[in-house]
């Protein structure tokens, strides 16, 4: 299987490493906290899974079987799924970190 097959988990790969420094530097607990992340991720990655299984069903969208792997969950792409993880992990990130500096500045502040 050539590298292009692996395109898309890649760039989750990436979106999760260019996020991985706001756990570790910035302190955004988001792994830490791994329970309360998954409580998060649940009812996202279940409703955004059977919107996209109604859209491929339905013809509204497909996906390049250039760039992905061919290992799918029913109808869906494993990218896919991979996709409603990892897209709201580096959100939770974000938002935890931004939390965090903004807390530590008006400790500075006050």
């Amino acid at each position: 299987m050539a590298v292009q097959h692996y395109q898309y988990l890649l760039l989750m790969l990436g979106c999760l490493v260019i996020t991985l420094p706001l756990e570790l530097v910035l302190g955004a607990r988001v792994y830490a906290r791994w329970r309360l992340a998954v409580l998060a991720l649940v009812p996202t990655v279940l409703l955004f899974s059977v919107w996209d299984v109604i859209g491929i069903v339905r013809l509204h969208w497909t996906y390049n079987p250039d760039f992905i792997t061919g290992v799918h969950l029913g109808v869906m792409p494993l990218e896919e799924l991979v996709f409603f993880i990892v897209i709201p992990i580096c959100g939770l990130l974000t938002y935890e970190a931004v939390g965090t500096v903004l807390k530590r500045l008006r400790g500075r502040d006050g």
